[in-house]
């Protein structure tokens, strides 16, 4: 039987992963007012990839690792043994699941992981709902935490939960962009790009509600949750939005977009956290 805690974590999960899910979808809703011109197109797609990079990056340090150190000597351990334990199994799981599942990134001709059949288009959904995993995670964590904790410190944590949605919804706007405007140029209709780049974001209610769901149990490991989420957003940055932000005559571009959403979501984790 869920008790009280838990669904009014389940309620706050909702709300900020439905909020992620609806920026993904307002994000996708670029290409059906977008033009043709290509250059332009990937003039955008760089800089919303610094941005989401940006946003990734100020997220995993004060949204889930400083929480993870600071629980983890609430509970009386040594702070950093979670916090990089963690981190590293994240980008652990994170180079299987890139190794194993078939992707393909934008503007690269050749898919990565297990050979597939699956089509070209297909593969660049499949690239983006990978690291949509780690995002979905880390909001129904930061709400776990939150349920679960009393007094002023649940009250941060909450703040923190919320600020993380907000950072994560406004990256996932350009990120959802950042999807249909490619399936755009592969010659998917307008529609069907839009309906793709949106379900490309619905793991993270999916994930983050999961999370909440089984959080009584895995309470005494979120130390090491918390930073493997915090891993597994990393992995995805280096490996894939920076180095995807910079290709091609726009890598200035892509630079200033990685700023901006790393100051952007280092504000909104200071003033609401």
């Amino acid at each position: 039987m869920i008790d009280a805690s838990t669904l009014q974590a389940l309620a706050w999960a909702g709300l900020g992963c439905g909020f992620t899910w609806l920026m993904t979808t307002a994000g996708s809703a670029v290409v059906l007012f977008a033009g043709k011109d290509p250059e332009r197109g990937k003039l955008t797609h760089h800089i919303f990839l610094g941005f989401a990079a940006g946003v990734m990056i100020a997220a995993s340090v004060w949204s889930l690792l400083n929480p993870a150190i600071e629980q983890a000597e609430e509970l009386g351990q040594i702070g950093w043994i979670p916090a990089a334990g963690g981190f590293l199994l994240g980008v652990a799981f994170l180079i299987a699941l890139d190794t194993l599942l078939p992707h393909l990134h934008a503007e690269e001709r050749d898919p990565e992981g297990l050979p597939s059949s699956w089509k070209r288009t297909t593969l660049l959904v499949s690239a983006v709902t990978l690291h949509n995993i780690p995002e979905g995670m880390s909001v129904g964590l930061l709400f776990a935490m939150a349920s679960q904790t009393a007094g002023t410190a649940g009250d941060t944590y909450l703040g923190m939960a919320f600020a993380l949605a907000i950072g994560i919804g406004l990256q996932n706007f350009p990120e959802g962009a950042a999807i249909s405007l490619p399936l755009r140029r592969e010659g998917m209709s307008r529609v069907k790009a839009f309906a793709a780049g949106s379900l490309s974001g619905i793991v993270e209610p999916i994930f983050g509600m999961l999370v909440v769901l089984v959080s009584s149990w895995i309470s005494p490991f979120m130390p090491w949750l918390l930073s493997f989420a915090a891993g597994a957003m990393i992995y995805v940055v280096v490996e894939e939005l920076i180095p995807e932000a910079h290709l091609g005559e726009h890598s200035n571009v892509g630079t200033l977009g990685v700023i901006a959403g790393f100051v952007i979501m280092m504000v909104l984790d200071v003033a609401l956290g």
